[in-house]
């Protein structure tokens, strides 16, 4: 962010604000940690602040201090739309377009707030004021915290706002195992440590705070509906909605699935497939060169980073999934050339 930027914002910040705080659709831990992370720096320094999320976001992630101040637009849709008519700043974080808001984008869209966006996902939309904006980032709450050293607030953070910075960063990162690009990230969190949070149990709430139900499904997929395609390097898992349902499906419940088949020696894409009412959404992984949010962009109306990314198929499960199968076909020469000679 340009220095003028910085000083115009804090200059906004100078006096207590109306300000909403937006995340996406289906939040994940980096949304979380990073949409709290800066809620409570707001809130310390005097603003009125409201917290959304589009729809219900992970019971493991309901830990988050302040969490339960969180308004999900599915369940009070009034009052967040109000809360959006009244608001003089409006922050987006970890998303690059409105349209992850669903239902919520006509309304933020249309408002006299000034916008700032705080992410790192590539090719952000050009409907902010500010950006604080940069793809190599470790995660969005990684970009929290530098937006409040920016502005000269270090003395603001404490133990809760440090929490949930370093729990973004851990989420996103698969607890610093991809995602840093330098030895920056690791500075970072080193000094978010210096708080007095601790990491063990942090790691135990983002990991080893899932249901039964969800373990179960977990290992349903692994042994029913995991399929591997060896010359594509490519491993993918696919479930239906009577599936989840028969898994007592809650939200969260696949968070990680998309990974699992990257754990196989010589598979180096993986894609998790599950079916919604009216299309099949699609997440995508990688390891190494192959750019899966270009393939998300190109052929599911989706995107993200470079190797993890996601969008949707507008078919039935069984459709999507021979389209799916042909779209990565047609990759066969270029997986190939980045993969065989490994």
């Amino acid at each position: 962010m340009e220095p003028k930027a910085l000083i115009e914002i804090k200059e906004l910040l100078h006096i207590p604000k109306r300000i909403v705080i937006f995340t996406h659709v289906n939040p994940d831990g980096d949304a979380m940690g990073s949409l709290m992370g800066l809620y409570h720096f707001l809130t310390k320094l005097g603003h009125v602040v409201t917290p959304v999320t589009p729809n219900e976001f992970p019971f493991f992630l309901s830990w988050l201090t302040g969490a339960n101040q969180v308004k999900v637009f599915h369940n009070s849709p009034t009052e967040v739309i109000k809360k959006i008519s009244e608001a003089d700043i409006i922050f987006c974080v970890d998303f690059n377009d409105l349209r992850r808001l669903k239902e919520i984008e006509q309304y933020v869209s249309i408002s006299k707030a000034v916008k700032i966006l705080i992410d790192h996902h590539p090719y952000p939309t050009t409907v902010f004021n500010y950006y604080l904006h940069r793809i190599n980032a470790s995660a969005a709450a990684e970009l929290v915290y530098d937006f409040i050293l920016s502005l000269g607030y270090k003395n603001i953070i404490d133990h809760v706002i440090a929490e949930c910075i370093y729990a973004g960063i851990m989420s996103d990162t698969n607890s610093f195992n991809y995602n840093i690009t330098d030895s920056s990230t690791f500075r970072k969190v080193a000094d978010l440590l210096e708080y007095g949070i601790d990491h063990n149990k942090i790691y135990g709430l983002l990991y080893d705070n899932y249901s039964f139900n969800r373990m179960r499904l977990m290992g349903y997929c692994l042994n029913q509906k995991l399929v591997v395609i060896p010359k594509l390097h490519l491993g993918y898992i696919w479930l239906t909605q009577e599936e989840m349902k028969e898994y007592q499906f809650e939200v969260g419940d696949s968070e990680g699935f998309v990974n699992l088949p990257l754990a196989i020696r010589d598979i180096h894409i993986s894609a998790l497939l599950t079916e919604k009412d009216n299309f099949v959404r699609i997440s995508c992984r990688s390891k190494g060169e192959f750019p899966v949010n270009a393939l998300c962009a190109k052929h599911f109306e989706g995107g993200g980073h470079k190797n993890a990314a996601g969008g949707e198929i507008h078919m039935l499960i069984h459709d999507a999934i021979k389209h799916f199968e042909k779209t990565m076909e047609t990759y066969a020469d270029e997986i190939h050339k980045l993969y065989n000679n490994h």
